[in-house]
């Protein structure tokens, strides 16, 4: 068996060190026979990142790109590489600000050894240093437009010791048999460079016919404070964040996923309140704050 391990970056040189030493660390514990091979997609980074990878670590593949390739472009040139040239049997999207638990590689083989080839495997996503999740896989309807993740910011629950069927998964965690890119194609880097692109092609491979499960046993722990463009309650950056690639509120890329996906016109509630619970809340907890009301800083 052949599994790619798939991690693209821009910058961000320690969390890159600190990903690939946790990752060797765990599949040594791990003591399996599976081939591994791990490709990191390196989208033009500044701060050196390309010279320490290829002096430090000689057995991994470094692709490069030209700086356009954001998240999506960046999966799109490694699962390509890892489909054709490399035959690999499965592909694993993996991001640098994510931390695997001692046994997740160890339980993986396991998982991979029984998985069927239309099953799509994700991972529980906890928030470092919080005893919180951040998701348990991602449930979208497409009649009323309800999109997000189970177990957002929850403790866990009888609901998420168990394996889940889901609708969607994250970029993190999530484990594709090569026949998905052979039978669906890749992602859809024009219309979801950054966010989006990894629902959109989760969705789009369960419409397909593919299964997505999430297992309990897989556990990863998730650095949101490397993650995304939000308000930060300030005006501007309101602003920036509702047409920034780098923003999960990017209003039109957001209005894309919902006419592609969408199967009745009531779809485009759920993507309304998405933006009155954003927006309303700006000015909700600015007015708050003028009575000294501050809220829990959080992120999805």
């Amino acid at each position: 068996m052949n599994l790619a391990i798939l991690i693209p970056v821009f910058n961000n040189l320690d969390y890159t060190k600190s990903c690939l030493k946790r990752i060797n660390s765990c599949l040594l514990e791990a003591n399996h026979s599976i081939q591994i091979n791990t490709i990191v997609i390196d989208d033009g980074s500044t701060d050196g990142t390309n010279e320490w990878l290829k002096e430090n670590e000689k057995t991994i593949t470094i692709l490069n790109g030209d700086g356009n390739l954001w998240w999506s472009g960046g999966i799109n040139m490694g699962a390509t590489y890892a489909v054709e040239t490399l035959k690999a049997d499965y592909i694993l999207w993996w991001n640098n600000d994510i931390e695997p638990k001692n046994d997740y590689f160890k339980n993986l083989f396991s998982h991979l050894e029984n998985n069927p080839l239309m099953n799509i495997i994700g991972s529980k996503i906890y928030i470092k240093n919080t005893d919180k999740l951040w998701g348990y896989g991602g449930y979208f309807n497409p009649k009323n437009g309800k999109k997000g993740l189970y177990g957002n910011w929850e403790d866990d629950k009888p609901e998420f010791l168990t394996p889940k069927l889901v609708d969607w998964l994250p970029g993190m965690g999530s484990v594709f048999p090569a026949g998905v890119f052979k039978t669906i194609g890749y992602l859809d880097q024009k219309n979801f460079p950054q966010y989006h692109g990894d629902s959109d092609y989760t969705i789009r491979a369960k419409v397909s016919g593919y299964s997505i499960t999430v297992f309990p046993d897989l556990i990863l722990y998730n650095d949101t404070t490397n993650s995304g463009l939000r308000h930060n309650d300030t005006f501007k950056v309101l602003k920036k964040s509702l047409t920034s690639v780098k923003s999960n509120y990017n209003f039109k890329k957001e209005f894309l996923f919902y006419k592609k996906h969408g199967k009745s016109l009531y779809v485009y509630v759920g993507f309304l309140s998405k933006y009155l619970f954003y927006i309303g809340g700006f000015f909700k907890w600015k007015l708050l704050g003028l009575f000294g009301v501050k809220r829990k800083s959080r992120q999805l």
